[in-house]
C-alpha cells in the first residue's frame, strides 16, 4: 500500500464539500479521482484487486494512493489478461479490510471523481457495507457524463477513457491498473472543467448537475442568487418593469434560488421565466407558516404569469341553499349575509356543479330558477322522473318541501351521513346492474361533494374565532408565535432560546392586524390560508396559548367521512 502526497499538501486546510453553499467555486473543490480493478463486474459476488487514486486541487495533484487488494478469490484468466494482475501478485497484499479503512481516509472530506462512476462507487459502497463501516455520503462526479454532455461523435468515436485521453493529450495512457487509469482520469476531467467553465459553470453544485439542457444564458442569471440570504422565507422573481413573475417559498432562500440556474430545475415554463427575470426580491419570514401566507397573498395580490396555483380566489365558487318559501340550491361567488346556508368554496364551477348534481340525485329539491306561480296545471319533467315533488303545481305542500330543504340544510352544515349512504348505495345498485361508467359518475359527484363539505365544516369553525394565539417550538430553541383573527394570520413572532416568551406575545398580539369579522363560514382571508393556518395548528406538539371563543366541529361531520372514501375503491 503506497501513499504519497506533494510538498504543498501540508500547507491547505482540507473543508468538507458540501451543497449547502452553492457558490463554492470549483478551484477550491477537493476531487478524488479513484479508479478499481476487480475479479469481476456483480459488486455482490466479484472483489476488488486494485484501488488507485488521485487527490487533486485547483488542478495541482497533492497526493496519490495504489494498493492491490487481495479478494480472497481466484481471479479469472481473462481479467488477469486485461489487467496484468495474477492471483500471485495480490497473494502477499492486504485484504479489503485493510486496504479499504485506508482509501477512505485518503479520500476524507472531498468529492469522488470516477470513470463510469456508478461501476466504482457500487464497489465501494458494497466493500464499506459488507464491513459493517458507513459510507461517507461523498459527492461523486462522473466523467463518463460529462463527456456525453460536452464531446461530440466528430471529436472522438466513444467515451471511452482511452479515447477521451487521446483527445485531451493525457499525460498518462490508461492500460488498466488503477492507478494509472485514475492519473490519465483527472486530465480527461480538467479538460471537462475547462470545457464546462467556457459555458458559464463555475461552482460544484452546477458541475454535479450539468447538462446540456441548461443554456449558458440561463447559467449566467445566477448573479440573480449572489447577496440573497440563506434564511427562510419568500422569493419575488421580477422582469425589467418590476412586475413580479413568480412568487415561491423556501427555508432557504439563496439556495432554492439558484438552483434555477442548473438542471436540476426541468420545467420549461421556468426556464421561460428565468430568461425574463432581471432581478429576486427576497422577503425574509421568520417561520415557514408565514412564508407560506406571504407567498399566498402575493400570488393573489400580483397574479404572477408563472405561477398556477390561487392565482385568482376571486373565481372560487359556493353552493348555497336559497331563503325562499320553496328553497333551492344555486352556485354563488360570493358569501352574504342573508341568512342562506352555504358550503364551499370550489376551486371550479365544474366541481361545484358535480356536488349540486350529488345532492339532487338524493333530495328531490326544485331546480327551476323563477319564482313558483300559484296554480300552474303542469309540472316539468323532473317532476314526472321522480326528481321534483312539483310544488309548482301544489301536488308537494310546503310543509312537505320544507322537510327536504330541512335535510339539505342539515347535511351542508352539520351532518351529511344520510346523503352520502344514499350516494354510496347508488353507486353499488348501478354496479350489479354492470352500469360502471355511470356509477363512476355518482362517484365523483359525491367525492365533490365531499371534500366541499369537509373545507366548509374545517374552516367555518377556525374563521368564527375572534383571536386565537398559538406557539410550537422553534429549531433554534425559542418558540414560534401565531395571532389568528377570524382565520386570518394577524401576527406572528419568535421568541429568543431561554428568553420567557410572556412580553414577546403580548407585544405581538398587541401589534396583531386587526380583521373585522366576515361572513360565515367565509373566513376572513382566501380559504387556502385559513387551511395551512390549520395545517400549522394541527401539527405535534403546538400549543394553544389563548382564544376567544370556542373551537368545535360538527360531530357528525364528513372529514373522518372523505378519508374513508379516499382510500375506499369503486364497488
Amino acid at each position: 500500500m503506497t501513499i504519497t502526497s506533494t510538498r504543498n499538501a501540508a500547507r491547505h486546510d482540507f473543508v468538507q464539500a458540501t451543497f449547502e453553499d452553492l457558490g463554492r467555486p470549483l478551484s477550491d473543490v477537493t476531487f478524488v479521482v479513484v479508479d478499481l480493478e476487480t475479479t469481476g463486474g456483480r459488486a455482490s459476488t466479484d472483489g476488488i484487486t486494485e484501488i488507485g487514486a488521485v487527490r487533486v486541487r485547483g488542478g495541482q495533484v497533492l497526493g496519490e494512493f495504489q494498493t492491490l487488494v487481495n479478494p480472497g478469490q481466484s481471479i479469472p484468466a481473462f481479467i488477469s489478461v486485461l489487467t496484468g494482475i495474477t492471483d500471485s501478485m495480490v497473494a502477499g497484499s492486504p485484504r479489503i479490510d485493510q486496504a479499504l479503512p485506508a482509501f477512505l481516509e485518503f479520500a476524507r472530506d472531498s468529492v469522488l471523481v470516477a470513470h463510469n462512476a456508478p461501476f466504482d462507487v457500487t464497489f465501494l459502497k458494497t466493500a464499506t457495507a459488507g464491513l459493517g463501516l458507513t459510507w461517507p455520503g461523498f459527492p461523486v462526479i462522473d466523467t463518463v457524463h460529462l463527456a456525453r454532455q460536452l464531446v461530440s461523435n466528430d471529436e472522438a468515436p466513444n467515451r471511452k477513457l482511452s479515447s477521451l485521453a487521446t483527445l485531451f493529450g493525457a499525460t498518462q495512457t490508461p492500460d488498466h491498473r488503477a492507478l494509472h487509469d485514475a492519473r490519465a482520469t483527472v486530465d480527461v476531467l480538467h479538460a471537462l472543467i475547462a470545457r464546462v467553465g467556457n459555458l458559464g459553470v463555475q461552482t460544484l453544485e452546477e458541475l454535479q448537475s450539468y447538462t446540456s439542457r441548461v443554456t449558458p444564458a440561463q447559467r449566467r442569471k445566477r448573479v440573480l442568487a449572489a447577496g440573497l440570504p440563506s434564511k427562510p422565507g419568500v422569493y419575488i422573481f421580477k422582469d425589467a418593469t418590476g412586475r413580479p413573475l413568480y412568487v415561491g417559498t423556501s427555508v432557504d432562500i439563496r439556495r432554492r434560488v439558484s438552483s434555477y440556474f442548473t438542471a436540476s430545475e426541468q420545467r420549461t415554463r421556468m426556464a421561460e421565466m428565468v430568461a425574463i427575470a432581471t432581478e429576486v426580491t427576497p422577503i425574509v419570514c421568520g417561520s415557514g407558516l408565514e412564508a407560506g401566507v406571504r407567498e399566498l397573498r402575493l400570488i393573489a395580490e400580483h397574479k404572477p404569469p408563472y405561477n398556477r396555483r390561487s392565482k385568482r380566489p376571486e373565481k372560487a365558487v359556493w353552493i348555497k341553499l336559497t331563503v325562499e318559501r320553496f328553497p333551492r340550491l344555486s352556485i354563488v361567488r360570493s358569501v352574504r349575509d342573508d341568512g342562506a346556508t352555504y358550503a364551499g368554496p370550489f376551486g371550479s364551477r365544474g366541481q361545484a356543479e358535480a356536488a349540486l348534481e350529488a345532492l339532487h340525485d338524493v333530495l328531490p329539491l326544485r331546480r327551476c330558477t323563477g319564482a313558483l306561480v300559484p296554480g300552474r296545471r303542469s309540472a316539468c319533467a323532473l317532476a314526472e322522473l321522480g326528481k321534483c315533488g312539483a310544488p309548482c303545481t301544489g301536488q308537494q305542500s310546503h310543509q312537505e318541501y320544507a322537510e327536504i330543504a330541512g335535510r339539505a340544510q342539515h347535511a351542508l352544515s352539520a351532518d351529511a351521513a344520510t346523503i352520502i349512504q344514499a350516494l354510496q348505495d347508488r353507486m353499488v345498485e348501478l354496479s350489479v346492474q354492470e352500469r360502471f361508467e355511470d356509477a363512476g359518475i355518482v362517484r365523483d359527484r359525491m367525492l365533490s361533494l365531499v371534500r366541499a363539505l369537509a373545507r366548509t365544516q374545517r374552516i367555518a369553525p377556525l374563521a368564527a374565532i375572534a383571536e386565537l394565539v398559538a406557539a410550537r417550538r422553534s429549531a433554534g430553541g425559542g418558540w414560534e408565535v401565531v395571532c389568528v383573527r377570524h382565520g386570518r394570520l394577524a401576527g406572528t413572532t419568535v421568541t429568543p432560546p431561554r428568553a420567557d416568551p410572556t412580553p414577546y406575545i403580548q407585544a405581538m398580539v398587541a401589534a396583531a392586524e386587526v380583521v373585522s369579522e366576515p361572513v360565515p363560514p367565509m373566513p376572513a382571508a382566501h380559504p387556502a390560508e385559513t387551511e395551512q393556518i390549520l395545517d400549522w395548528l394541527e401539527q405535534p406538539g403546538v400549543r394553544l396559548v389563548d382564544i376567544v371563543g370556542s373551537w368545535t366541529c360538527p360531530r357528525g361531520g364528513v372529514g373522518r367521512q372523505r378519508e374513508l372514501l379516499a382510500a375506499r375503491p369503486m364497488p
